[in-house]
């Protein structure tokens, strides 16, 4: 049975040729409504057949990490692997995906360039996608946004996780170091609960000496 929400495009063929070899090779953007697509460039066609780096190889998934150094692309890589693992047909290049991605998507998570090449390229990859990821409240507050299975949704919130912990424990030790630098070699391999009793005690032990001397 249909949706009721389903609309049916009832334009003539011509009308509808016309639109989509508009959204094709060379053409200028176009605005319909709220939506204005982007105009195609010589370099979409770089990024489709000679992608330069991780970003732009997996750029069919969405919202793939730039800057290849540091802890954040380091924690999101192992992700992007997998869910190119699973979202690429095995017979599929993956430069076909990137051009559904600019030509259907309009190499936007948001926008539809073409609603059949659009429509094409998540039937291809199964709907999945990364939507976003970011540190929020610290620098280690990681939250990445996907519409994948569950077993990828389970391997990103472990991500996160791990990406907390991590960066906290480097938080606690660093506090730890500015009181005690001694004691911060000794703990620094510790539990996260044993780490922020010590520093609980420092900061109590410091902010009592302090009192004294007043």
């Amino acid at each position: 049975m249909k949706s009721k929400f389903d609309i049916k495009d009832n334009r003539p063929f011509s009308e509808k040729a016309k639109s989509f070899f508009q959204s094709m090779l060379f053409w200028r953007g176009r605005r319909k409504g709220m939506i204005h697509t982007r105009s195609i460039e010589w370099r979409d066609f770089r990024y489709i057949f000679f992608p330069k780096g991780f970003h732009e190889k997996y750029g069919y998934l969405g919202a793939i990490p730039w800057d290849e150094s540091g802890p954040l692309f380091n924690a999101i890589y192992p992700l992007v692997l997998a869910m190119d693992y699973e979202a690429k047909p095995k017979w599929c290049p993956r430069w076909f995906l990137r051009f559904l991605d600019v030509f259907g998507n309009d190499k936007s998570i948001v926008r539809v360039r073409n609603r059949k090449l659009h429509n094409l390229h998540r039937k291809l990859t199964k709907g999945m996608l990364m939507y976003d990821y970011k540190t929020k409240w610290t620098y280690y507050d990681l939250r990445i946004s996907i519409a994948a299975p569950s077993h990828l949704q389970d391997l990103s919130s472990a991500i996160e996780d791990r990406f907390y912990k991590t960066g906290y424990r480097e938080e606690l030790v660093e506090r730890i170091k500015k009181i005690d630098p001694d004691l911060a070699k000794d703990i620094s391999w510790k539990s996260l609960e044993t780490l922020e009793d010590t520093i609980k005690r420092l900061e109590n032990e410091n902010e009592n000496e302090n009192e004294t001397k007043d």
